[in-house]
């Protein structure tokens, strides 16, 4: 009887080892989110390099509106350039116009009962559509308040009042919420002006240079002892830095 025990045990522990295989394996079928697992080398998924060109997302309307509102977010002063000159309005673009902005990866199904402050974004718009809506009732209320004028044609001191209006939410807005619009495209340009610059924004590193950031240098051994001390090394990108590239 105790041998027969032992043999069952055995069959038992094996036939679990060959039902765990085949759950594993059926999961490696199934793929990742991109599509497939990359199962062969270099076949990991790598980023687009952002290339300029015309907008592929922001009409040019919108695109005033951006290339506005960014200059008074991130502005171009004593300290150096800003958000304008990084081009964080083609890191905007770009991310609009790809799954950032389509929320490919997010939960975007009810049920749609009230979030709480604590939970991040709980809008049913997709960035894009928020961006859309957002910048349209933005325009639509200045010319009602500066004489038909749109934001991007207001004096700096009126942009501000508007830009605060919104992160306050004094103002309201036909088809979006001002505070949760803020609070986005703050998060957004604040990710374009200090992304590596493959991804269209921080042109020539000036966000880096800004608070002096050394960038994806691929040893930094040397100075993990040396706290509080300023690094003075020039920084790299992932494609490295445009000293490096052949004229």
């Amino acid at each position: 009887m105790a041998r027969r025990r032992d043999v069952n045990r055995r069959q038992l522990i094996s036939a679990s080892v060959l039902i765990g295989s085949s759950l594993a394996l059926d999961g490696a079928q199934a793929g990742s989110i991109s599509g497939k697992v990359p199962w062969q080398p270099d076949e990991a998924n790598k980023p687009t390099i952002v290339q300029p060109g015309p907008n592929q997302f922001f009409t040019s309307d919108e695109a005033e509106f951006i290339d506005a509102a960014i200059s008074r977010l991130i502005p171009n002063d004593e300290l150096g350039p800003g958000a304008k000159e990084a081009d964080v309005a083609l890191f905007l673009d770009r991310q609009l116009a790809g799954p950032f902005g389509k929320a490919s990866s997010w939960y975007m199904h009810g049920p749609w009962s009230k979030g709480e402050r604590t939970q991040g974004y709980q809008s049913r718009m997709k960035p894009a559509e928020l961006y859309r809506a957002a910048i349209k009732a933005i325009d639509a209320h200045c010319t009602g308040k500066f004489g038909g004028k749109k934001f991007s044609a207001l004096t700096p001191d009126q942009q501000d009042q508007v830009l605060s209006g919104l992160e306050k939410g004094d103002i309201t807005l036909k088809g979006a919420d001002a505070k949760t619009f803020f609070k986005m495209f703050l998060q957004n340009t604040i990710e374009g002006f200090f992304s590596d610059p493959i991804y269209g924004g921080n042109r020539d590193m000036v966000g880096w240079k800004l608070i002096g950031f050394p960038g994806a240098h691929y040893d930094y051994r040397p100075y993990v002892e040396k706290h509080g001390q300023k690094l003075n090394m020039p920084p790299v990108g992932i494609k490295g830095r445009p000293g490096w590239m052949p004229s």
